[in-house]
């Protein structure tokens, strides 16, 4: 077993457990993958498709088969010489009943044991929740549900116990409450039937006496007392910055490390915590202090330590993380970006902003998100932050003076304002780009400010920057130094979720310039990056974080990476697109939304399904094929309703209006019509995605070589070495045929690149590309765990259309050939019929690249190079010049190693 090389991501559930991982660690191996890497293994709800809602750090979920089936998987990598790591949820847990720290906390309040385990504010402004937790569980007000019936007090005969079944979940009572009741027969049930008034009054005088307090769940964001993961109310925070939280959280983790059934972890949502950095020191130090009791037949390798991280496009982390990297969301947004064109950013941006009627760059959008998040959906955190930074102001006298209102004033428009994720002061204050980034808000909000001529709130935000870091809080006393701790844990705690449900959630399903630069770990309004700037994150990436993941698709993504590759074609095609997009809207969708009465779908709505259509359509999916199309639809029906509802501005999950999503759906299914007719919208769309597809593919194929060759750890999302046109969740969660790629890997023609060229819509060509490439890398692990990134020349009159690099360890090195911006070069052939039209392939046209030519080392001059993608020879001038026509002959991409 070696250091991570490459990793293939899992996820775990009931229906694909840690025996069925098992069954295909030979598959995997044969790949090249060193590592599977799985989602949550601890016990999580019942039915959880993906263990994020925890409900028990101290066991492996039964669900995945119980820590038996994880050593029998262990085993089965042990014998491919392969290595396991998982995910961990440090950060919050499900408010289930189920969770036994969180029922004892609403049986016994503040005197449980696990009372200061979640971030719960007991001592709360509200005088009735004080000493309790708000419980935002019932599906309608509490009047309502208790009038209703949907509160019953109820006996478990085995037990003896009283509980109260809400919806059929059992909620505990606590003792003291029973006994004030003088509740001990099961018989006086009656007595609390809510059909009666009676019943009801002392029901309710019952409730009363908790230590939760039942509540619709609309009362959650202006209302709840406890941190919550986003806004889900269905997860909680947890204290894990406590000695005794951390060690009950890692337990089990620990102890698997230690006995060498894992290598490493993947730690879920880092920034959510109160201090992101101490914790991953921390973890990192007790993995450490393992690793020399770990069984003697494993090396002793550093464990391996990610964090799950959205990082700005220009933030990276500093010095003082104690990790080998992010879980690659940067790069999937860098890769993404250089395959983009940027001369079609202003074709495309015009038709948006003509489709939309809406002139706003995203930064607006965003901005408008944002304030929105601010009112409706993180009130109560940022009402708690106003009062930590309160407390904070009444404990100097030159302070004192400025009330509530007025810092919650300020605080909006430095939040509404925040350009990252979040910042990392502790107590020493900022870190220096902490300062940069905190001081460039501060200006922004600054000029908000100063809009406002009835009042004067400048000197209080200056104030405010002081007490969020700009001074160190170890510099006071004791009561100030705590009240300035508690004023940056809730500001730094706030911004990441406000940041993510503001852009991930909201933005990115408003702005819809073009689809394929709107994912998680990307700006939307960045369209493209330019190729000497892609080099030199490479190369920052290889000198700091080597180790790091580099992901393009991921559990979470809005698109999958090919559907991203095949939209980010339209950038070469600005013109056609608009022309052809254009002409389905007011063909095929004549009627629109009006703003008074609903007609049809809004045409930004129409126009971002419409690129849905054409970036996820299937391959093999023909236009008169009934039963595809409609199982089509349905994929594309499950992402249009969470689109509109995200958006929040036609519909939303909290006020869905069935009118409007209705005649969205009925538009979609409409395009979706099976028909033969040329002029039919289906035919059109199937027509237009046969066009571009071959691009798309050559896009694909580049982006995979860069992921499995630049400097870091290449992740492969499960089965995404097949085509991988997914959607949003729960749509980039299908179950995986792992059967049909076991069999592609051993047909007969697995290695022939004219075979797999000619049958590239069945995926055997990307999952040939990914074993060249991790074979490569098997082989010369020293040249990609240490080489660096160095571009090479291109010289002739398409070197903007190639990416070329060279890794190299002394003086063995790796060569990557990629191309970009090509859907124009793709050779064209008629097939068995001459009278067809030409087909595009997926095969660049060698007239295509001219004198172009990338130059290599000196010392390769007349030296014959192999491709690990297809086993072909290339021979180098001796001028040490490589024509692109000659390394791209076979595939469109090439890995070139010594032979």
């Amino acid at each position: 077993m070696t250091a991570p090389r490459a990793t293939v991501r899992l996820q775990l559930h009931s229906g694909f457990t840690l025996d069925d991982a098992r069954d295909w660690v030979p598959y995997f191996a044969r790949l090249g993958i060193s590592h599977v890497y799985t989602s949550p293994i601890t016990r999580a709800r019942a039915g959880s498709m993906h263990g994020y809602d925890v409900l028990d750090h101290t066991q492996v979920n039964p669900e995945l088969g119980g820590e038996k089936a994880l050593r029998a998987l262990v085993a089965r990598l042990r014998e491919f010489d392969m290595g396991l790591i998982v995910d961990i949820v440090p950060n919050h847990m499900a408010t289930s009943t189920d969770n036994p720290w969180w029922r004892s906390v609403l049986e016994s309040g503040q005197s449980s044991p696990h009372a200061e385990w979640f971030d719960i504010a007991w001592e709360f402004v509200d005088p009735e929740l004080r000493g309790k937790v708000l419980a935002p569980f019932l599906g309608k007000p509490y009047g309502e549900a208790l009038e209703g019936g949907d509160l019953k007090l109820a006996h478990d005969a085995e037990s003896g116990r009283f509980y109260l079944d809400v919806y059929g979940t059992s909620y505990p009572l606590c003792p003291e409450s029973l006994r004030a009741a003088n509740l001990t027969d099961p018989a006086t049930l009656g007595d609390y039937d809510a059909a009666s008034e009676s019943g009801r009054q002392r029901l309710h005088e019952l409730l009363e006496r908790q230590h939760y307090r039942l509540a619709w769940w609309r009362a959650a964001p202006e209302e709840i007392n406890w941190r919550r993961f986003f806004e889900i109310s269905d997860l909680i925070g947890v204290r894990v910055d406590r000695p005794e939280v951390f060690d009950a959280v890692h337990a089990l983790t620990l102890r698997f490390y230690e006995e060498g059934l894992i290598d490493g972890v993947r730690v879920d949502h880092v920034d959510g915590l109160s201090d992101p950095i101490g914790y991953c020191a921390r973890l990192r130090e007790a993995l450490a202090e393992r690793t020399p009791r770990r069984p003697a037949g494993l090396p002793a390798l550093d464990p391996y330590l990610v964090v799950e991280k959205i990082l700005a496009d220009d933030e990276t982390l500093d010095e003082r993380w104690k990790v080998d990297g992010t879980t690659g969301y940067d790069f999937l947004s860098q890769v993404s970006a250089v395959l983009h064109d940027p001369a079609g950013e202003a074709t495309l941006t015009e038709l948006w902003e003509r489709v939309s009627r809406d002139g706003r760059p995203f930064a607006a959008v965003a901005a408008e998100a944002r304030d929105l998040m601010l009112l409706r959906h993180f009130p109560a955190e940022r009402f708690a932050a106003a009062r930590a930074l309160h407390r904070v102001a009444r404990m100097d006298l030159h302070t004192r003076d400025w009330g509530e209102s007025a810092i919650l004033r300020v605080l909006w428009q430095l939040l509404a304002v925040f350009p990252v994720y979040r910042t990392y002061a502790d107590d020493h204050g900022w870190h220096h780009m902490d300062r940069v980034r905190f001081e460039h808000a501060a200006t922004q909000a600054h000029a908000r400010i100063r809009l406002d001529r009835d009042g004067d709130d400048a000197p209080l935000l200056d104030l405010m920057t002081g007490w969020l870091g700009a001074e160190a809080p170890e510099a006071f006393e004791p009561a100030q130094r705590d009240a300035r701790r508690e004023a940056i844990r809730r500001f730094q705690q706030l911004t990441p979720p406000l940041t993510a449900k503001s852009l991930e959630d909201t933005a990115f399903y408003r702005y819809g310039r073009l689809l394929s630069r709107n994912e998680v770990g990307a700006d939307p309004g960045i369209f493209s990056m330019p190729v000497d700037v892609f080099h030199r994150r490479c190369a920052a990436r290889g000198r700091h974080f080597p180790r790091a993941m580099v992901a393009t698709a991921t559990h979470d993504h809005k698109r999958g990476e090919d559907t991203r590759s095949r939209l980010a074609v339209l950038s070469e095609f600005p013109g056609l697109w608009a022309d052809t997009v254009q002409t389905w809207m007011s063909r095929h969708a004549p009627a629109t939304y009006n703003g008074t009465g609903v007609l049809a779908p809004h045409p930004a709505d129409l126009y971002m399904l419409l690129q849905c259509l054409v970036g996820a359509w299937p391959l093999s999916l023909r236009p008169d094929d009934e039963a595809g199309l409609r199982a089509f639809g349905d994929r594309v029906s499950a992402w249009q309703q969470k689109s509109l509802r995200e958006a929040k501005l036609r519909t939303s999950w909290v006020v869905p209006d069935a009118e409007y999503e209705a005649a969205c759906e009925q538009t979609l299914r409409s395009l979706l019509q099976p028909g033969t007719d040329p002029g039919t919208p289906a035919c059109e769309i199937a027509a237009f995605v046969a066009r571009i597809a071959p691009a798309g593919i050559v896009n694909s194929l580049a982006q995979t070589v860069l992921r499995m060759t630049v400097p870091g750890v290449p992740d492969l999302y499960q089965g995404t070495e097949f085509w991988d046109f997914s959607l949003v969740d729960p749509d980039n969660r299908a179950p995986v045929d792992y059967a049909a790629r076991a069999a592609a890997l051993d047909a007969p023609d697995a290695t022939d690149p004219e075979a797999l060229l000619a049958d590239w819509r069945s995926g055997r060509l990307k999952q040939a590309v990914v074993r060249g490439a991790l074979a490569a890398r098997r082989a010369r692990p020293d040249i990609f765990e240490l080489g660096g990134h160095v571009p090479l020349p291109v010289l002739g009159t398409r070197g903007d259309r190639v990416l070329a690099f060279v890794r190299c360890v002394q003086d063995r090195c790796v060569f990557t050939l990629v191309p970009r911006l090509c859907a124009q070069g793709l050779r064209t052939e008629n097939g068995d019929d001459p009278d067809a039209p030409p087909t595009a392939l997926p095969r660049i046209d060698p007239a295509f690249w001219e004198t172009t030519a990338v130059v290599l080392p000196h010392r390769y001059a007349g030296a014959t190079l192999r491709d690990a993608l297809s086993g072909r020879e290339r021979r180098v001038g001796a001028d040490s010049i490589l024509p692109l026509a000659e390394a791209l002959a076979d595939f469109p991409v090439a890995v070139l190693v010594d032979r």
